[in-house]
């Protein structure tokens, strides 16, 4: 069971890409809206979420959280209670923590990538406190799946289905979307 938490003024392109491709893959993720369900991303869309942050269920159950950016909806992400539970409970749990674009300052703000390599969205590598900043447009270190930004979608989405199923399901994901042919 994969989370992902989207909160006014997320980024579309990042969150539903890793929505489409998770379920495409027959990986089951649930979007949590923070605070209600209809919730705008930072493009005018209004996407229904799955279920409200105070309907989750921290449990053995859960895989991984996923963590878009856009802002505001960076901000607004890291003033929820709800998704720093969420966050608390992987770290300890040692479950997985995706977040692309402005979103891994919420982890770099808590010290947690601290000796880990990480990327973000141009700009934003100084809040990503401890952090050796990495090369390409996923990065994959210790239990953490960072990433630069839209243009970076789709690799993201495709690292958390290899991470989740397999290299070989990811693969041939990528195919069947046509992409990087």
């Amino acid at each position: 069971m994969v989370y992902l938490f989207l909160a006014d003024g997320f980024e579309e392109i990042e969150a539903l890409t890793v929505v489409d491709l998770c379920r495409r893959s027959g990986i089951e993720i649930n979007t949590v809206g923070v605070g209600r369900e209809a919730i705008r991303g930072s493009h005018g869309i209004l996407v229904q979420s799955d279920i409200r942050d105070s309907d989750i269920s921290l449990s053995d159950k859960l895989d991984m959280i996923v963590l878009p950016g856009g802002m505001p909806g960076t901000k607004n992400l890291e003033a929820a209670d709800s998704v720093q539970k969420a966050i608390d409970y992987c770290v300890l749990n040692n479950k997985m923590i995706a977040a692309i674009c402005a979103a891994p300052s919420i982890l770099g703000h808590r010290g947690l990538l601290k000796g880990h390599r990480a990327l973000c969205y141009a700009g934003f590598e100084n809040q990503l406190e401890g952090a050796q900043i990495s090369d390409g447009t996923v990065c994959v270190s210790g239990n953490f799946i960072t990433s630069k930004g839209p243009g970076t979608a789709i690799d993201f989405s495709l690292k958390i289905v290899e991470i989740l199923k397999t290299k070989e399901i990811s693969d041939a994901l990528s195919a069947s979307l046509l992409y990087k042919l």
